[in-house]
């Protein structure tokens, strides 16, 4: 996925947790030979080109493309599952894939907490330590270094924090009504809910949409909370962020 993945598990019997995280592992190379557009292999490259037919796909396929298909309704067509035309469901890969190793390691006996960290995007479950909760530092993307939140997790039996923008990647995301880079007054979005799944796709969504109707739009999600730092240097949150700074 063009990426770094990080595991943070606490508890668990040490061979029990070692197992499922190569599993966890495993899963992830297989989510990217699987989804990855730079592969001509892949099953989603070879579904565009109308080599497979969705039912010859593995299910992982179909069902990512279904929540993508979702994501896309949620946002009023503003998250997409193409690229410039062509099918690219990309977008909402990491953040399932992510999510879905959170969840598998976390089912773990014994495991009281986890953290997984996929380029940036975390999804956490339970907790590191009784009494502390997983905190996940914002980064300011106009002063490199600096944070711009800290956001916690307590009292969550789980939560995730997506972030997208131009500080890491450049102008990467595309306008999916005109095929180009996204014209926004925003040089990042990060969006805090339950499921990175989620999270990612709406982090995307709302930077595509600019500050003012990405800022409506996500205080009408429920259990949802975002910041969006301008280029301007103007931060704005919904409502609710406040109670998830730590």
């Amino acid at each position: 996925m063009g990426t770094v993945f990080s595991f943070d598990v606490r508890g668990g019997e040490a061979d029990a947790v070692r197992a499922a995280l190569d599993e966890a592992v495993a899963g992830l190379h297989r989510v990217d030979a699987l989804f990855s557009t730079y592969r001509e292999d892949s099953e989603v490259s070879q579904l565009a080109r109308g080599e497979l037919t969705l039912e010859q796909c593995a299910p992982e396929v179909a069902e990512v493309l279904d929540l993508a298909a979702e994501a896309e309704r949620v946002s009023e067509g503003w998250f997409s599952p193409r690229y410039r035309g062509s099918l690219d469901p990309t977008g909402i890969v990491k953040g399932w894939s992510a999510e879905r190793a959170a969840r598998a390691l976390a089912a773990v006996d014994g495991v009281r907490g986890v953290s997984v960290n996929g380029g940036g995007d975390v999804q956490m479950c339970g907790a590191p330590e009784p009494g502390r909760a997983w905190r996940v530092g914002v980064a300011d993307p106009l002063r490199p270094g600096g944070l711009a939140a800290v956001i916690s997790a307590a009292g969550a039996a789980e939560l995730s924090v997506a972030t997208s923008g131009t500080a890491e990647r450049g102008a990467h995301i595309v306008d999916p009504g005109t095929g180009k880079s996204a014209v926004t007054d925003l040089v990042a979005v990060t969006v805090v809910g339950p499921r990175l799944t989620w999270t990612d796709c709406w982090a995307t969504a709302a930077f595509a949409m600019g500050s003012r109707a990405g800022l409506a739009w996500l205080e009408s999600l429920p259990d949802v909370e975002g910041l969006l730092i301008t280029a301007g240097d103007e931060v704005r949150c919904t409502g609710g962020l406040a109670t998830r700074l730590g």
